[in-house]
């Protein structure tokens, strides 16, 4: 596997072996010394089209934690703003001799079009490309949903899928990457997943989608679930009226302080709360939810890091394939990887 470029095409091999090497990076967290050897003398570009602060800054501190160079290209005061063609900025990128580029960019398909173009000699990672799909994020979810789902069952979460818990994501489905990304994944590891949306906020097909769909949130909580995830209103991306009012939004489809009460009605207390970020306080989540101890949107955060850590490493190690290879430890510093994508190829 030479990209990264959706969850659609992640094979459950290739997604328990990014996980699992994961699992291995988050030692680097802990340590002292929060540095890894592993891709010293290559070069990471992050190139962003679009605003992000998350993103590229996990990215970022992905690459550092494993010793590689970092370059950061921002749309907004470059070329691109001249009229400037992602060929010609590719090319660019090709002649300082990158390893590994990042992208995020407004037009879904831009990091498939770059990786297959033949433009670049580089591992392409998608970093979120329009309303289509956001992989890291889904992983960064299925990492921390393994690791409590593993919590609960007594056993280790190593070469662990999913298989058997119920997931709610509820929200913007329309205009999410996000919930794309995460109803492939999840799917392939295993766990069952329900999307809760007002119909105008759901993509036309997503009844061929390996998913249930629902409209009522209170009717899908009733019936149990293990994690819930609210996806973010992206009012940027509407250009027309989707739904009333924002009151009446939040009354439906947010998770406010009645339904967090709700969940130990229902004796569901080990179901978590996820957000994918930046979130909209008092519309999709409440104050309460997002801060009270079920939440794991910390955590998702802090382990973004290190599910980046291992795509990138990898990805540029040539050690993504269909069946999963030992992975490095943390704990006792992996060599420097074997030749990347680029040198092979």
């Amino acid at each position: 596997m030479r990209h990264l470029l959706d969850t659609e095409s992640l094979s459950r091999d290739n997604a328990i072996q990014i996980l699992d090497t994961a699992q291995e990076m988050s030692a680097v967290g802990e340590r002292e010394i929060k540095k890894l050897p592993a891709l010293r003398g290559r070069t990471v570009v992050n190139l962003f089209f679009e605003d992000s602060t998350r993103t590229r800054i996990s990215f970022e501190a992905a690459a550092k934690r494993l010793s590689a160079d970092v370059i950061n290209f921002s749309a907004k005061g470059s070329s691109v703003s001249k009229g400037e063609s992602l060929k010609d900025t590719a090319q660019t990128l090709e002649a300082m001799s990158a390893d590994a580029v990042v992208i995020r960019h407004w037009a879904s398909g831009a990091p498939a079009r770059l990786a297959n173009s033949g433009w670049i000699d580089a591992a392409v990672i998608n970093a979120g490309d329009g309303t289509h799909a956001h992989p890291t994020q889904a992983l960064l979810d299925a990492f921390t949903m393994r690791a409590h789902w593993a919590k609960l069952s007594g056993n280790a979460s190593v070469g662990a899928d999913l298989k058997g818990m119920r997931v709610l994501i509820a929200g913007d489905v329309l205009h999410s990457r996000v919930a794309r990304s995460n109803v492939w994944l999840l799917h392939t590891l295993g766990a069952h997943v329900t999307l809760v949306a007002p119909p105008t906020l759901l993509p036309v097909g997503v009844e061929h989608w390996p998913c249930a769909v629902s409209y009522d949130l209170d009717a899908t909580l009733e019936v149990g679930v293990d994690a819930v995830m609210m996806l973010r209103v992206q009012a940027e991306r509407m250009n027309a009226s989707f739904f009333p009012s924002t009151r009446e939004y939040a009354r439906r489809w947010g998770f406010d302080d009645a339904r967090l009460a709700r969940l130990d009605a229902l004796n569901l207390k080990d179901t978590i709360i996820m957000h994918p970020g930046p979130m909209n306080r008092g519309l999709e989540i409440s104050s309460a939810a997002a801060d009270s101890p079920r939440s794991t949107v910390l955590a998702q955060v802090r382990n973004g890091v290190s599910v980046r850590m291992a795509a990138l490493y990898l990805l540029m190690s040539g050690d993504l394939r269909e069946t999963p290879s030992s992975t490095p430890s943390a704990s006792s510093q992996p060599a420097a990887p074997q030749p990347s994508v680029k040198d092979r190829s």
